[in-house]
């Protein structure tokens, strides 16, 4: 049940399941074999992404319940494509509309779900949703006690929350109870509760369970237990046996205790035929555990390698340095990583890593190791902020000899107290006596489930919003430190991928990703001006000069900021954008503000989500504002002018990052609309819904030689034929593309570096696919570009088992013979896909 190629699609916002319905015969016409759904449970109310689930035994009746999801998939069946749901094993949501959760707070540790969420028993259950503190939100009169609307028990009302007391604090009372009005009653009340609540500021310090992330909105669930599996899978499992679904995707799976174990069961229970992948961020060199039942990941590190092929490693340099001027001083981005991790370890998740000291604390009780509280402190926090990965994978057994030499070469990188570390190593590897042996393991899932979160955080959240030399660099999946890029690099990873996972998705866009795959395609291309790009900043920082304001905390926005935020619109900028067209601005203008104020509270430096700067933020947002005023036009026409080889060179990379990802080993995955152009910025800008009119439109009226018209590029039709050829072609060959080895080819002649080639081979069945790479030059001087202008004397090298063979073209039709080499300006195309034909 290996799909071909996949397609994304948000439910929620206004998709249905009939809505999706109605787009069955587009994506049957655009050649993809699996609709791939993000999360259809019942979600907490006004979701806009169904993550936060609140009952994973029902679908939403807000997208169209059971019978609207039976239509989808009999829709779907009868166009002979299949379905992969997206699945939230690790987590829930807080919201009261979840039963589970809610009878948890109503009656403690007597729930029957009790156990189902990650929760420290230990002390009563925090609840962080207050505005202020408890007493001063009961002192100003916003607690009180009323029947609870939907069920008519007494509970302790917050506006429009009802938090159900537990039944002993009110049965055989309950008159009395409903009747409380003096603010020290209600406290005692309170206080007989089995939760207490608190401000959502104390969640960070005071969590008495585990979070996703940072997220106190959504709660962790012990999946490791069989019956938290058995409930929580009930509905997953029998929709995988009806054959309604032919795939899972799970969510964060890095998130769980024991990803192995659960990923063993669920494979069991699913079956062998069952497509699974798992949403896991590898770092580079990083590979999946060989004993997952699976058939790969969702492909972030794909992206990453991408920017092998289209980052010029030459000039790259120079950009940094550029951007070093206009920080006023070198960036050392190992220092700036770690002062990220330090600000998530010491305040962001200060509770889990208390949790985790007083557990070390304990052991070393235990195991009779004289260590003082300060330095095992330390010690903890330097093997947290040093480690390199998103987590290893022990167990109750211990951990495998590839994690042990994982964490003695994270040990070897950091200074501390050797006693304090050589405890910590015990305890990880499971080398203590067996009296400290469940306590061992409790440590290590806890140590497990934090480095993954503070991975991400710390750089996906907070670095790569602080940090802006290339924004397209700055992309889940990727390395936050500098690094060289490599075309050969790109061929190795490819031979490893068709090795090592050649069934997992390739994604260049999700609905995760800090901006869509045509964004980051054009930003790409400033490593190959870097000269022109910086002389365009500072000239921009010059004609927009008057709205720079001078504040207490400093310049606003200083030099760092407008470079983010001229890079940032160059990404998100229309290829059609007229600069005097008032209407298009607004609407770009509302899209880069909303984009504007969550990166500046994602950095963290002089704003956050936590403390927001009010001042600050003002003052940023009006220069944003102003860069899109229709009066601007001084700074529009020299923007839009100076962007357009940029846009060029993106459209360029576009192409080619669209023709690798659907011919390179792996899955490709079309995420909703980017068969067309997908210029968003981060979440929610990317999870808008595209337009599929004119996507139908494009698909419809393409003709052959689309490729010689400019508008064709500029509107996404030439990208959207080229998905759709290739989408084909891999219906037609499903061997070739899973199977098929990955050859690198050689390149010489007049523009070798400009060109990227590979085959794949599968018997006699041989496809090579050549494609355009580092091009702006060439699309500022020509374009539409051409294979002929473009190449020059450019020619691939054949080795013996790929020449004296006929070809075909998948896109002309021609067909041609050929003998050591492929000659790259015979063609009109600026790519080419040859198929073997006999």
């Amino acid at each position: 049940m290996i799909p071909t190629a996949t397609w994304r699609i948000q439910f929620r916002n206004g998709m249905t399941f009939d809505r999706a319905a109605s787009l069955v015969p587009y994506l049957q016409q655009l050649g993809i074999s699996h609709l791939y759904a993000s999360p259809i449970f019942t979600a907490a109310r006004d979701s806009t992404h169904g993550y936060d689930v609140t009952d994973a035994n029902e679908i939403d009746p807000s997208i169209g319940g059971r019978a609207g999801f039976e239509r989808l998939v009999s829709a779907l069946k009868a166009a002979g494509l299949g379905l992969i749901l997206d699945i939230v094993p690790n987590h829930m949501s807080t919201s009261l509309e979840n039963a589970w959760w809610r009878d948890v707070i109503e009656h403690g540790e007597k729930s029957r779900y009790a156990r189902h969420f990650d929760i420290d028993w230990s002390r009563r259950l925090t609840l962080p949703f207050l505005g202020d503190d408890f007493e001063v939100v009961l002192a100003n009169g916003e607690l009180s006690v009323q029947r609870d609307p939907n069920t008519g028990k007494p509970a302790l009302a917050y506006f429009d929350n009802f938090y159900p007391l537990t039944p002993d604090s009110w049965q055989g009372r309950e008159e009395e109870v409903l009747s409380l009005s003096d603010p020290a009653a209600i406290s005692r009340l309170h206080d007989q509760q089995p939760w207490r609540l608190t401000s959502w500021r104390d969640a960070p310090n005071e969590l008495s369970w585990r979070r996703f992330f940072e997220i106190t909105g959504l709660v962790g669930v012990r999946v490791e237990d069989d019956a938290v599996f058995d409930d929580s899978h009930a509905l997953i499992l029998a929709l995988v046996r009806s054959g309604a679904v032919d795939g899972l995707r799970i969510d964060h799976v890095d998130g769980l205790a024991d990803p192995r174990a659960y990923l063993q069961r669920l494979r069991q229970e699913a079956g062998a035929d069952c497509y699974i992948t798992v949403e896991k961020i590898l770092s580079k060199g990083e590979n999946l555990p060989t004993d997952w039942p699976i058939s790969g990941t969702t492909g972030y590190e794909f992206i990453a390698s991408l920017s092998e092929v289209l980052i010029d490693d030459d000039k790259i340099d120079s950009l940094r340095q550029a951007y070093d001027k206009v920080m006023g001083r070198p960036v050392d981005m190992h220092d700036e990583l770690r002062d990220a991790r330090l600000l998530m370890v010491d305040r962001n998740f200060a509770g889990e890593f208390s949790t985790l000291l007083k557990l070390a604390k304990t052991l070393a009780e235990t195991e009779g190791v004289q260590v003082e509280e300060e330095p095992l402190r330390l010690a903890l926090r330097e093997l947290l902020v040093a480690f390199p990965v998103y987590r290893t994978y022990g167990t109750a057994q211990g951990m495998s000899a590839a994690d042990v030499r994982l964490l003695n070469s994270v040990v070897a990188t950091i200074s501390a107290d050797p006693d304090a570390i050589a405890l910590l190593m015990r305890i990880l590897t499971g080398e203590v006596s067996e009296e400290a042996c469940d306590t061992a393991t409790h440590f290590r899932t806890r140590f497990q489930q934090l480095t993954g979160p503070l991975m991400a955080k710390s750089v996906e959240d907070t670095l790569f919003f602080r940090q802006h030399m290339d924004l397209a660099l700055n992309e889940v999946g990727a390395e936050p430190v500098p690094q060289a890029f490599s075309l050969t690099r790109f061929h190795t990873e490819m031979t490893a991928r068709r090795d090592r996972q050649p069934d997992a998705l390739s994604g260049t866009s999700t609905h995760d990703t800090k901006r869509g795959e045509d964004a980051r395609a054009r930003l790409y291309s400033l490593t190959e001006a870097p000269e022109v790009w910086a002389e365009c900043v500072a000239r921009w920082q010059q004609l927009n000069q008057t709205h720079v304001r001078f504040l207490n905390d400093g310049t606003a926005p200083r030099g760092a900021d407008t470079w983010m935020l001229y890079q940032a619109l160059a990404g998100v900028w229309p290829p059609e954008l007229d600069p005097q067209d008032a209407a298009g601005l607004n609407a770009l203008e509302e899209r880069f503000l909303a984009f504007v104020e969550k990166a500046l509270r994602e950095a963290k430096l002089r704003t956050d989500w936590v403390d927001s700067n009010e001042a600050y933020e003002t003052v940023v947002l009006e220069y944003a504002r102003h860069l899109l005023s229709p009066d601007n036009q001084d700074f529009l026409q020299d923007f839009s002018s100076s962007l357009r080889p940029f846009i060029r060179a993106g459209l360029v990379n576009s192409l080619s990052q669209t023709v690798i990802k659907l011919t390179a080993p792996g899955v490709p995955d079309v995420y909703q609309g980017s068969e067309g152009l997908n210029f968003s910025l981060v979440d929610p800008d990317n999870r808008r819904e595209p337009d599929f009119d004119q996507l139908r439109q494009q698909l419809d009226t393409a003709d052959p030689h689309i490729a010689a018209q400019e508008a064709s590029w500029l509107d996404g039709q030439l990208k959207l034929s080229v998905t759709r050829t290739l989408l084909h072609l891999r219906q037609r060959k499903p061997a070739l593309f899973r199977l098929g080895s990955y050859v690198a080819l050689l390149t010489r002649g007049e523009r070798a570096d400009k060109a990227i080639a590979y085959a794949r081979v599968d018997d006699d069945d041989v496809l090579i696919v050549v494609a355009p790479r580092l091009a702006l030059a060439n699309a500022a001087q020509t374009f539409p570009v051409t294979g002929t202008a473009l190449w020059g004397a450019t020619e691939v090298v054949l080795p013996p088992e790929l020449a004296g063979r006929r070809y075909r073209d998948c896109f002309s039709g021609e067909t041609l013979t050929l003998g050591e080499s492929l000659h790259l300006n015979e063609a009109q195309d600026c790519w080419r896909v040859l198929l073997a034909c006999g």
